[in-house]
């Protein structure tokens, strides 16, 4: 997996997050996704390759996640 720049890089909300408190932080890097969860910031971070992703993402808005 490349770097991920946690140092110098700025985490970013979700936009979707609203006040609720569950909400998730990203972080682009040199090849890589970081995510965390806001509540935690010094907590664990897990990282995604930018293929890994999109997919994802793609995945989230097409409804493949969800368990309703």
């Amino acid at each position: 997996m490349g770097e991920v720049v946690t140092e110098d890089s700025e985490w970013r909300k979700s936009s979707y997050s609203g006040q609720g408190g569950n909400c998730l932080e990203a972080q682009t890097g040199l090849a890589a996704m970081a995510v965390r969860d806001s509540k935690d910031p010094s907590g664990p971070t897990l990282s995604f390759s930018a293929d890994a992703w999109t997919a994802f993402v793609r995945g989230v808005k097409a409804g493949e996640f969800y368990g309703g």
